[in-house]
């Protein structure tokens, strides 16, 4: 038995920060959907089961098969798992008088429980929920409390099952973490041993395996993702990789030149690409957001496929597909996703690439991947790149792409990016960019009226991207910024600054 942890989702939206929370006590946990138990369980020694925006009291209630896990493993069920435990098993489920959201306090705890080690009464916790447990099931055991919800947390005598009211996940529950860590590895005794040596090692040793002396071709991007997958798949299969960095000409200034200088000297195989041309060419009078993206990726596809034919019998692709890639991209509920983002690493290929699939970082976050990345004893500076969208500044162009306009972006992301350098400001945002608004805005420029672009900046905080919040950066920062790009940028007359968080506005505006 491996030392995993299975987390079930119902559709919650807090569901990857349960799994984040799990890593942070380095525990290696997976998410499936609640109806997709996988086939090797025995390689879990727990499972969590997640919130869900559904009713446990409604038509659309999610059933889960349990048969595999009640008895078997020891079991968490947050929020609606534990109200699906109560409602089905002998309790009662109600709708609550009042929506019980948001933070609460504990009034009782358990004494001498060690599902609560050390944890006492006060602690604050997180509630997110409109129905409430009336009566716990067949067997259960009241643990906790708060002044609203009686049934805050339970156990079933004569299992290790266990069951919350609130969400330990998110950062409000003050104990959350502690608590996790009372049911893993007091309880459930799992060990603490997944660590980013730990995943190199383990990562080297499946890609020896999975690819023996096979040929692998990767596209690097610049970012952080490509380049540790590069780093991993070199020290696995050495001169076998080999790597290609395509220039699609909606790379940042100067990009296509400073990203090939940064793999010189880390011993990589990497052939430049300039296919600026072919790209700007297919783009043309195209303005729709999910018809550039497919369009960028059918050129990435033929292009790639030109180059990969000129390595002979290679036989494999390898993507920097990360973890929240991969959960965005599956139903939590069973049925068709929901289309979050199209540019994703996720899917197949065209049938006449004839390639299959490696992906060495489809189990990480972000956060995990420049962890791994640091423990390779990668520069400093790659690993704190900031993301960068795979269809480039084309979805930071609004509208129609053209090299003009390609042109006055990028002059205007290089005065945005090298000042947040300059303020060391750099390193303190999850993303920044600009945006070139598909308006004209008039303005005064000496003497003259001007009737030319409008451009605005964005800039976020976050951990891994699926939540966001803006970065309020100085008033003197944002005033000295916008000043140089409206005096140095041709075709550009206003600055405006973005401050919507994520949700409900997304990083990226198309």
């Amino acid at each position: 038995m491996q030392n995993y942890v299975l987390i079930l989702d119902f559709g919650s939206q807090y569901t990857q920060l349960i799994a984040r929370r799990v890593r942070e006590l380095n525990i290696y946990c997976e998410i499936h959907p609640y109806n997709k138990i996988p086939s090797n369980i025995d390689d879990f020694k727990a499972v969590i089961l997640s919130g869900s925006p559904n009713s446990v009291r409604g038509e659309a209630v999610l059933h889960p098969d349990l048969s595999k896990l009640r008895h078997k493993k020891p079991l968490l069920a947050v929020c609606y798992g534990a109200q699906y435990l109560a409602h089905f098993f002998g309790g009662e489920v109600a709708p609550s008088n009042t929506r019980e959201y948001g933070r609460a306090n504990l009034s009782y705890v358990s004494a001498n429980e060690l599902f609560f080690r050390n944890i006492e009464v006060n602690s604050q916790v997180w509630m997110s929920h409109s129905d409430t447990i009336k009566t716990l099931p067949k067997h259960g055991v009241l643990l906790a409390s708060t002044k609203d919800v009686k049934n805050a947390a339970y156990k079933i005598e004569g299992e290790a099952t266990y069951a919350i009211q609130f969400h330990p996940e998110v950062y409000h529950s003050t104990d959350g973490k502690q608590l996790l860590e009372n049911f893993l590895v007091h309880i459930a005794k799992v060990a603490q041993d997944w660590t980013p040596n730990s995943f190199v090692d383990q990562t080297v040793a499946t890609l020896k395996k999975q690819l023996g002396n096979d040929k692998v071709v990767l596209g690097l991007s610049g970012g952080v993702d490509s380049s540790v997958a590069a780093i991993l798949l070199h020290r696995a299969i050495g001169k076998n990789l080999y790597c290609v960095f395509v220039n699609n000409g909606l790379l940042r200034k100067n990009e296509f030149t400073n990203v090939l200088n940064q793999y010189q000297g880390m011993g990589l195989n990497v052939k430049g690409v300039d296919a600026s041309a072919r790209f700007l060419k297919a783009l043309e009078g195209q303005s729709d957001p999910e018809q550039k993206r497919k369009t960028i990726g059918k050129v990435f596809i033929d292009v790639f496929d030109d180059e990969s034919q000129q390595i002979t019998d290679v036989k494999w692709l390898a993507q920097g597909t990360i973890y929240p890639d991969v959960i965005e991209s599956v139903s939590a509920t069973g049925g068709p996703s929901a289309t979050i983002k199209s540019h994703h690493n996720v899917g197949g290929l065209p049938d006449f690439m004839k390639l299959k699939i490696v992906e060495p970082l489809k189990t990480l976050f972000k956060d995990e991947v420049r962890r791994v990345g640091a423990s390779l004893g990668m520069d400093k500076e790659l690993l704190g790149r900031q993301p960068f969208p795979g269809p480039g500044l084309a979805i930071r162009i609004l509208g129609d792409v053209t090299r003009e306009k390609v042109r006055v972006l990028q002059e205007v992301d290089a005065i945005f990016i090298n000042g947040l350098r300059a303020w060391n400001l750099y390193d303190k945002v999850w993303q920044a960019g600009a945006i070139l608004l598909p308006v004209n805005s008039v303005g005064v420029m000496g003497d003259e009226r001007t009737y030319e672009k409008v451009v605005a900046l964005r800039a976020v905080e976050s951990t891994d991207g699926m939540t966001a919040d803006w970065v309020n950066f100085p008033y003197e920062f944002l005033q000295k910024i916008s000043n140089e790009i409206i005096n140095k940028v041709k075709g550009v007359n206003r600055v405006v600054y973005d401050i919507s968080s994520k949700p409900p506005a997304t990083i990226e505006w198309e």
